[in-house]
């Protein structure tokens, strides 16, 4: 999945969630405002910061899920805010015209997916290692995650 896909997909998990205030949103600026938000450099996606956060706040078993191959177990709202910071959640709210509430939700809902899809199979393949960063980006991510 490439980084466009990733991006889409996690615009339609929050058009497609319970809060009113995303379902109507624009897919593309969706989109954008994901990849602003996960952005890293080279127009790639930075979920090894991310995941090296969790580690580092003892959210280990929750990002497993992610990469592994069972269900993706969920995160919430307000733990998205302590991983991403303030800003981050003021500014892709302020992207989209929501409450920082609905901003978090839409984030916690979109993040698990995204991540899944990233790492196929439960392997951090080509396409994780291109939206890393390149094997760079990657190597940091797993320095990051396991050690």
């Amino acid at each position: 999945m490439n980084i466009e896909d990733l991006l889409d997909l996690g615009a339609s998990v929050i058009k497609n969630n319970s809060d009113d205030a995303t379902t109507s949103l624009d897919p593309d600026q969706l989109s954008s405002a994901l990849g602003n938000l996960f952005g890293g450099s080279g127009g790639k996606l930075d979920f090894g910061t991310l995941l090296g956060k969790m580690k580092e706040s003892g959210l280990d078993d929750i990002a497993s899920s992610w990469l592994g191959n069972g269900k993706n177990a969920s995160i919430s709202g307000d733990v998205i805010r302590n991983l991403l910071g303030s800003d981050k959640i003021a500014d892709f709210a302020s992207m989209l015209g929501l409450s920082e509430k609905s901003a978090e939700t839409a984030i916690a809902d979109a993040l698990p997916e995204m991540v899944d899809k990233a790492s196929p199979d439960g392997s951090l393949l080509e396409n994780i290692i291109d939206n890393a960063g390149g094997i760079e980006g990657l190597l940091g991510m797993a320095r990051k995650f396991f050690s």
